[in-house]
Protein backbone atom coordinates (compact mmCIF):
# COMPACT_ATOMS: atom_id res chain seq x y z
CA UNK A 1 0.00 0.00 0.00
CA UNK A 2 1.34 3.36 -0.65
CA UNK A 3 1.93 6.26 1.79
CA UNK A 4 -0.87 8.45 2.98
CA UNK A 5 -0.42 11.86 1.83
CA UNK A 6 -0.35 14.83 4.43
CA UNK A 7 -4.14 15.95 4.03
CA UNK A 8 -4.88 12.16 4.10
CA UNK A 9 -3.16 11.56 7.59
CA UNK A 10 -4.72 15.13 9.31
CA UNK A 11 -7.68 13.63 8.28
CA UNK A 12 -8.60 12.41 11.13
CA UNK A 13 -8.55 14.24 14.31
CA UNK A 14 -6.84 11.86 16.45
CA UNK A 15 -4.36 9.73 13.56
CA UNK A 16 -1.35 11.75 14.49
CA UNK A 17 -1.34 11.53 18.39
CA UNK A 18 -2.61 7.64 18.25
CA UNK A 19 0.66 7.19 15.71
CA UNK A 20 3.06 8.86 18.18
CA UNK A 21 1.55 7.06 21.25
CA UNK A 22 2.01 3.59 19.33
CA UNK A 23 5.61 4.86 18.76
CA UNK A 24 6.09 5.29 22.27
CA UNK A 25 4.77 2.14 23.44
CA UNK A 26 7.82 0.76 21.58
CA UNK A 27 7.65 -2.13 19.07
CA UNK A 28 5.44 -4.28 21.58
CA UNK A 29 1.94 -1.72 20.06
CA UNK A 30 -0.79 -0.57 22.05
CA UNK A 31 -4.18 -1.52 23.76
CA UNK A 32 -7.14 -0.20 22.77
CA UNK A 33 -8.06 1.13 26.42
CA UNK A 34 -4.76 2.56 27.20
CA UNK A 35 -4.54 4.35 23.90
CA UNK A 36 -8.18 5.76 24.66
CA UNK A 37 -7.58 6.78 28.62
CA UNK A 38 -3.42 8.54 27.59
CA UNK A 39 -4.92 10.78 24.66
CA UNK A 40 -8.34 11.53 26.48
CA UNK A 41 -10.16 10.28 23.18
CA UNK A 42 -13.51 9.05 23.30
CA UNK A 43 -13.82 4.81 21.98
CA UNK A 44 -16.13 5.96 19.09
CA UNK A 45 -13.39 8.24 17.93
CA UNK A 46 -10.81 5.87 18.49
CA UNK A 47 -12.35 2.89 17.04
CA UNK A 48 -13.07 5.52 13.53
CA UNK A 49 -9.64 6.40 13.97
CA UNK A 50 -7.77 3.20 14.00
CA UNK A 51 -9.74 1.98 11.55
CA UNK A 52 -8.46 4.62 9.11
CA UNK A 53 -5.13 4.19 10.27
CA UNK A 54 -5.41 0.03 9.04
CA UNK A 55 -7.15 1.39 5.92
CA UNK A 56 -4.47 3.43 5.21
CA UNK A 57 -1.77 0.61 5.78
CA UNK A 58 0.00 2.37 9.11
CA UNK A 59 -1.78 0.56 11.62
CA UNK A 60 -2.31 -3.60 12.09
CA UNK A 61 -4.78 -5.05 14.34
CA UNK A 62 -2.37 -7.67 16.41
CA UNK A 63 -3.71 -11.10 14.86
CA UNK A 64 -4.45 -14.14 17.78
CA UNK A 65 -5.16 -14.44 20.91
CA UNK A 66 -2.34 -14.52 23.50
CA UNK A 67 -1.30 -13.15 26.88
CA UNK A 68 -3.46 -10.23 28.35
CA UNK A 69 -1.25 -7.78 27.74
CA UNK A 70 -0.72 -8.54 24.27
CA UNK A 71 -0.78 -4.90 22.24
CA UNK A 72 -4.44 -4.75 20.22
CA UNK A 73 -2.84 -2.62 17.41
CA UNK A 74 1.15 -2.54 16.11
CA UNK A 75 2.70 -0.62 13.69
CA UNK A 76 3.53 -1.72 10.11
CA UNK A 77 6.19 -1.23 7.94
CA UNK A 78 5.24 2.09 6.93
CA UNK A 79 3.95 2.95 10.02
CA UNK A 80 7.32 2.72 11.80
CA UNK A 81 8.63 5.42 9.84
CA UNK A 82 5.95 8.02 9.69
CA UNK A 83 4.95 7.25 13.65
CA UNK A 84 8.47 8.67 15.12
CA UNK A 85 7.92 12.38 12.69
CA UNK A 86 4.31 11.82 14.16
CA UNK A 87 5.96 11.99 17.99
CA UNK A 88 8.52 14.72 16.91
CA UNK A 89 5.10 17.14 15.32
CA UNK A 90 3.33 16.28 18.98
CA UNK A 91 6.23 17.56 20.76
CA UNK A 92 6.66 20.71 18.61
CA UNK A 93 2.56 21.38 18.59
CA UNK A 94 2.38 20.27 22.47
CA UNK A 95 5.24 22.96 23.82
CA UNK A 96 4.50 25.95 20.63
CA UNK A 97 0.23 25.79 22.15
CA UNK A 98 -0.68 24.83 18.51
CA UNK A 99 -1.92 21.25 19.11
CA UNK A 100 -5.58 22.30 18.78
CA UNK A 101 -4.25 23.10 14.81
CA UNK A 102 -2.21 19.83 14.52
CA UNK A 103 -5.54 18.13 15.12
CA UNK A 104 -7.22 19.74 11.93
CA UNK A 105 -7.08 18.28 8.19
CA UNK A 106 -5.65 21.79 6.88
CA UNK A 107 -3.73 23.86 8.66
CA UNK A 108 -0.54 21.82 8.38
CA UNK A 109 -0.66 21.22 5.17
CA UNK A 110 -1.19 24.64 4.27
CA UNK A 111 1.72 25.70 6.70
CA UNK A 112 3.67 23.38 4.51
CA UNK A 113 2.80 24.80 1.46
CA UNK A 114 3.37 28.31 2.81
CA UNK A 115 7.14 27.30 3.71
CA UNK A 116 7.95 27.83 -0.20
CA UNK A 117 7.09 31.69 0.21
CA UNK A 118 4.21 34.43 0.01
CA UNK A 119 1.37 33.17 -1.92
CA UNK A 120 -1.88 33.97 -3.15
CA UNK A 121 -5.43 32.68 -2.39
CA UNK A 122 -5.66 30.80 -5.74
CA UNK A 123 -2.28 29.39 -6.10
CA UNK A 124 -2.81 28.03 -2.30
CA UNK A 125 -5.92 26.35 -3.03
CA UNK A 126 -4.75 24.92 -6.68
CA UNK A 127 -1.37 23.65 -4.99
CA UNK A 128 -3.82 21.62 -1.96
CA UNK A 129 -6.22 19.68 -4.51
CA UNK A 130 -8.62 18.79 -3.44
CA UNK A 131 -9.24 21.59 -0.29
CA UNK A 132 -12.46 23.29 -1.07
CA UNK A 133 -11.94 27.31 -0.93
CA UNK A 134 -14.30 27.07 2.57
CA UNK A 135 -11.81 24.57 4.11
CA UNK A 136 -8.74 26.81 2.98
CA UNK A 137 -10.33 30.12 4.19
CA UNK A 138 -11.46 28.21 7.63
CA UNK A 139 -7.97 27.11 7.82
CA UNK A 140 -6.03 30.59 7.11
CA UNK A 141 -7.41 32.46 9.11
CA UNK A 142 -7.30 30.19 12.10
CA UNK A 143 -3.30 30.35 11.08
CA UNK A 144 -3.79 34.09 11.45
CA UNK A 145 -5.54 33.80 14.71
CA UNK A 146 -2.62 31.72 15.93
CA UNK A 147 -0.45 34.36 14.78
CA UNK A 148 1.44 31.56 12.36
CA UNK A 149 0.69 33.29 8.74
CA UNK A 150 -0.18 37.00 7.50
CA UNK A 151 -2.28 38.32 5.53
CA UNK A 152 -0.45 40.72 3.12
CA UNK A 153 -1.79 43.67 0.98
CA UNK A 154 -0.18 44.12 -2.20
CA UNK A 155 -0.64 47.90 -3.61
CA UNK A 156 -1.25 46.30 -7.33
CA UNK A 157 -3.63 47.14 -9.40
CA UNK A 158 -6.20 45.29 -8.62
CA UNK A 159 -5.47 44.95 -5.28
CA UNK A 160 -5.07 41.58 -4.03
CA UNK A 161 -3.76 39.86 -1.11
CA UNK A 162 -1.15 37.50 -0.23
CA UNK A 163 -0.16 34.63 2.67
CA UNK A 164 3.25 34.41 4.31
CA UNK A 165 4.53 32.40 7.29
CA UNK A 166 4.64 34.92 9.71
CA UNK A 167 8.22 35.16 11.79
CA UNK A 168 7.22 32.96 14.33
CA UNK A 169 10.24 30.87 16.84
CA UNK A 170 9.78 27.23 16.43
CA UNK A 171 8.15 27.32 13.16
CA UNK A 172 11.02 25.88 11.60
CA UNK A 173 10.97 23.24 13.69
CA UNK A 174 7.54 22.53 13.16
CA UNK A 175 8.26 22.48 9.19
CA UNK A 176 10.98 19.99 9.41
CA UNK A 177 9.01 17.15 10.38
CA UNK A 178 6.13 18.56 8.17
CA UNK A 179 8.23 17.91 5.08
CA UNK A 180 9.22 14.54 6.58
CA UNK A 181 5.73 13.24 6.67
CA UNK A 182 5.25 14.39 2.78
CA UNK A 183 8.16 12.77 2.22
CA UNK A 184 7.27 9.49 3.70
Amino acid sequence: MSSPTLPSLFHNRWSVPVLAELWRGGVAGGRFANLSRRLGVSRESLRRTLAALVDAGLVARNPGHGHPLRPDYVLTGTGRRVAPVCATLVDILGSSGLEQLGRKKWPLPVVLALSAGPTRFSALRAGLAPITTRALALALKELEAASVVERILVGDYPPRAEYRLADVRGLDELLEPLAELARV
